[in-house]
């Protein structure tokens, strides 16, 4: 039991680049991952069949800054809009929405945020953000008109698009092939600890008496 804690306590510590051995997988295998969540271009191409869809919606952000700040988004996409406090009507081509929606989340993707900070004057994050709370709204207002098929492309730009881009967001991919040591030895390390926490447990039982029998 003591080597078990004594090989937690070094993996708690800052040692691997200032970082604890947990923080760092976690960090190693984001990367990894990111490598193969790139949906956007399959993405870019469905989106394209949408083109010259119009939709008429309307719709309330959480609050009127929020409203303002997602205005231009609409606005770049060829879209008229109309804000009136926290309410917004948009009109508009939604396959230019998602297109330039989409433009939005690839810059993001590729830790390019300074693009989307210099087009909106506004944080990439948040950028995102309300890309994400407006998309949703569209989504359900169309849906509320029964306009399914001009709702239909909008989850999957959400959940694979704006979603994915802004949780990797300054993230470096990886591919695993450049990293298959460190990747089979914390997976088989992980096994190793694992039962030899078990052992450990089992034995500090039958040291203060316990037995174990079927």
């Amino acid at each position: 039991m003591a080597g078990f804690l004594a090989v937690l306590v070094v993996l708690f510590l800052p040692i691997f680049g200032g970082h604890n051995a947990l923080n760092a997988l976690d960090s190693l295998y984001n990367t990894i991952s990111k490598g193969s969540a790139y949906y956007i271009p399959k993405l870019k191409k469905e989106a394209a069949e949408y083109a010259g869809k119009e939709i008429d919606v309307k719709f309330a952000m959480s609050d009127e800054n929020s409203a303002k700040e997602t205005e231009p988004l609409f606005v770049k996409s060829g879209a008229t809009v109309t804000v009136s406090g926290a309410l917004m009507s948009v009109k508009g081509d939604i396959g230019k929405i998602i297109s330039n929606c989409l433009d939005d989340s690839d810059d993001m993707f590729h830790n390019q945020g300074e693009k989307i900070k210099a087009k909106y004057n506004c944080d990439e994050r948040k950028v995102l953000v309300n890309w994400w709370n407006a998309l949703k709204a569209v989504d359900k207002d169309l849906k509320k008109q029964e306009k399914f098929a001009e709702a239909k492309p909008i989850a999957m730009v959400m959940k694979k698009g704006v979603e994915c881009s802004y949780n990797y967001y300054k993230v470096n991919p990886q591919n695993i092939s450049d990293r298959w040591a460190i990747v089979l030895f914390s997976l088989v390390f992980y096994v190793v600890y694992t039962v030899w926490y078990g052992f450990a447990i089992m034995f500090m039982f039958e040291g203060a008496g316990f037995k174990l029998e079927h």
